[in-house]
């Protein structure tokens, strides 16, 4: 997850009370906080770096 990013902050996401369930949802709401991204297609799911990843499915 990108801690430097406002919504991250914003939210308070460094609060150890936080669920897995609560940063999913966190990184739902603001994609921005997704260190890696993660692209689906009917070839697959791949983590999006290196781009070769993706184009590999696209």
């Amino acid at each position: 997850m990108r801690t430097f990013e406002a919504p991250y902050k914003a939210n308070n996401l460094d609060d150890e009370s936080l669920s897995e369930d609560d940063l999913i949802q966190a990184m739902v709401d603001n994609p921005i906080l997704i260190e890696r991204p993660i692209v689906k297609t009917d070839k697959g799911t791949v983590i999006g770096r290196p781009p070769e990843n993706v184009l590999a499915i696209i």
